[in-house]
């Protein structure tokens, strides 16, 4: 499985978690945005040219504890769309799942 597809200058990421980390969606998320970092550089990108973002969280009750790193994250100067949904994920463990689509300007 590739981390990410380049197309038409278009990157799209892999579903992105933190796999085998044990700890709460605030841990996670900052380790799957980690992780969306170094594979947006290794694109050709970088945070600042995504514009798109889907999030599946285990529960929504960890919305607002994801929604607080992710916030921290994001640049204020550009604010790509994004959807957040519940959903059962591949892992009992995993509390977060993040993948986006960037330009690889």
């Amino acid at each position: 499985m590739s981390s990410a597809v380049v197309v038409n200058g278009l990157v799209f990421t892999q579903g992105i978690t933190a796999r085998g980390s044990g700890e709460d969606v605030a841990s996670q998320t900052r380790k799957c945005l980690e992780k969306l970092d170094k594979i947006l550089k290794a694109a050709g990108s970088d945070r600042s040219a995504v514009l798109k973002v889907t999030i599946w969280l285990k529960t929504m009750d960890d919305f607002d504890a994801m929604n607080e790193i992710y916030d921290s994250w994001v640049s204020k100067d550009h604010l790509p769309v994004r959807a957040c949904v519940e959903a059962r994920l591949a892992h009992p463990s995993l509390l977060v799942e993040i993948q986006a689509e960037a330009c690889g300007c």
